[in-house]
């Protein structure tokens, strides 16, 4: 099938079937296409999360306050928890491609306007409105990675397209943070609109269209969150990134309470190279062992947390913590879009639109959780959370293995 040819569905399929493609459906794997989705990735998690590094050289040339700077990732978080689920149900009819398109479009505006904003209340609109259209591309890409992908290699196909959210994490927010303080802040914003700019040129050549949804196989909302399987994913989600995102926010109190010298950018670097491993693993594994990857991922997600607890002190063990951390949760985004997408059936667009929402979810509690622990005890007791937590999504996946996680 050509890299260009558009996707169509069956023309007699019964109402309520699958809407993916019978007649026309890929034969081969669209790399290219995959890759320029994984690329869009990077940029929104990069774009995401790069205030993070530039909080007092932002505030000082906006003349204002770090903490108030630091709402730039809230905000964001806030545009993709409110926007996401209403306006990909209203746009389930749309073609895929125009569609992302036009989000791609819209996140490159409210980034410029970032970038050139010489007011902090107008960036911080800008950065909300990024933040919508960053989960109305996050809400497609899994479903569109697999739609235009051959059927027995979908979770292959999400594996490639989730490994942009690893390398934005490991490469895209340290190198914005350097070019803002290298330079200006100002630059690191304007890269990525440039980045995100070059990433639909190469979209609009190498990815294929596909159909949307027709309006007789629709479910309202509510409804597509009660099939079988949903609602224990999105709680895994939930779950599962909350104890990530707690420690991952805080890695620097932890470190400093560990007493090892560590630094959080070389530990932040070798959990990012490892992630990126992990999304190795997963994408040779998710076809054929989906529910024993997910168990053993978790697992060792809660070990890494436990060898961060009793080895605190080492930085061989820490380091050691880390790798396995990322190898645990890099390859998580990809396993769990899969099991959203098979749980939603037909409807893997409306139910994957619930993902963003309830990854920032996660990120926004993580935030306050991690700021209450702090406020009492060290950073030592962030592993604790990890563990506590990761034990929890461990048993909603257990519970969960018939209705949610797909046996071999």
């Amino acid at each position: 099938m050509s890299p260009a040819a558009p996707i169509t569905s069956t023309p007699d399929a019964p109402v309520g079937a699958s809407t993916l493609p019978t007649a026309g459906t890929p034969t081969r794997m669209p790399w290219f296409a995959l890759a320029a989705l994984a690329a869009m990735g990077f940029v929104l998690v990069a774009a995401e999360t790069m205030p993070a590094g530039l909080l007092p050289v932002i505030a000082r040339d906006l003349d204002t306050s770090e903490g108030l700077i630091g709402q730039f990732i809230s905000v964001w978080a806030l545009g993709t928890v409110i926007v996401t689920i209403p306006a990909l149900a209203l746009t389930r009819g749309m073609r895929r491609k125009p569609l992302l398109l036009g989000a791609i479009v819209g996140l490159i505006l409210a980034n410029t306007a970032t970038a050139v904003s010489g007011d902090v209340v107008v960036a911080l609109v800008s950065r909300f409105v990024a933040g919508a259209f960053c989960g109305v591309i996050w809400g497609m890409l899994a479903a569109y990675g697999r739609r235009i992908s051959p059927p027995d290699r979908g979770g292959l196909a999400l594996s490639i397209v989730s490994v942009g959210a690893p390398a934005g994490l490991a490469l895209g927010t340290p190198l914005g943070a350097w070019l803002g303080t290298a330079f200006d802040w100002r630059w690191a914003f304007g890269g990525l609109a440039a980045l995100a700019l070059v990433v639909f040129v190469s979209i609009v050549v190498v990815v294929p269209d596909a159909p949307g949804q027709p309006r007789s196989a629709r479910l309202p909302l509510r409804r597509v969150l009660v099939l079988p399987g949903v609602a224990i994913v999105l709680a895994v989600i939930v779950v599962w990134m909350l104890a990530h995102n707690t420690v991952y926010t805080y890695i620097s109190p932890f470190l400093r309470a560990s007493g090892t010298g560590l630094g959080a950018d070389l530990a932040l670097l070798v959990y990012g190279v490892a992630s990126i491993a992990g999304i190795g693993l997963t994408a040779a594994l998710i076809d054929r062992a989906p529910r024993t990857l997910l168990h053993a991922s978790v697992a060792v997600f809660v070990l890494a947390g436990a060898l961060l607890l009793l080895g605190h002190a080492s930085i061989v063990a820490v380091l050691v913590a880390t790798v396995l951390w990322g190898l645990a949760f890099g390859g998580s985004s990809a396993q769990l879009q899969s099991a959203l997408t098979r749980s939603g059936r037909e409807h893997s667009d409306v139910a994957n639109s619930f993902l963003p929402v309830a990854f920032n979810l996660a990120i926004f509690a993580g935030g306050v959780l991690g700021a209450l622990l702090l406020g009492t005890f060290d950073g030592l007791i962030l592993p604790v959370v990890m563990i506590a937590l990761g034990l929890a999504a461990l048993l909603l996946t257990i519970v969960g293995r018939r209705s949610a996680f797909a046996a071999e």
